[in-house]
């Protein structure tokens, strides 16, 4: 069976979908990411899409799925990449992705993803450090 990479980036996990996602990837991607939240303490989940051309009802309920027991974890999750046809199909099944974030590009949900866990800019780590 196919394997999704998870990458670990510091305090953040990076998937990068390049596949159409079948049901037992999506659900193999599901308990692998869980679990190296778990393993890893990661504080975030990026979850790149702009490779998947087609998002089902699963499909959006898996990310969904995967947003909530990140947050359960202490961990938050920011899909980036999504193709308008995807949204527009996530939109028409009424899919509101309930604790996902998201984001156009990787670079900007890592921002997104440093914002939502209060992480400070090395400057302002060594500026708050000095005043101690």
């Amino acid at each position: 069976m196919d394997k999704i990479p998870i990458l670990k980036m510091g305090e953040f996990l990076l998937v990068t979908i390049q596949v159409d996602l079948y049901d037992r990837l999506a659900l193999a991607l599901e308990n692998d990411l869980i679990n190296m939240v778990s393993k890893t303490e990661a504080r975030g989940v990026l979850i790149d899409i702009s490779a998947v051309s087609i998002v089902d009802s699963f499909m959006g309920r898996i990310l969904g799925n995967i947003a909530s027991m990140s947050k359960i974890m202490d961990a938050e999750t920011v899909v980036v990449g999504m193709q308008p046809a995807v949204a527009i199909t996530l939109v028409e099944l009424g899919l509101t992705l309930t604790g996902v974030y998201t984001a156009l590009d990787v670079e900007k949900g890592m921002e997104l993803l440093r914002s939502k866990i209060g992480y400070l800019p090395l400057d302002e780590e060594n500026l708050y450090d000095d005043l101690n």
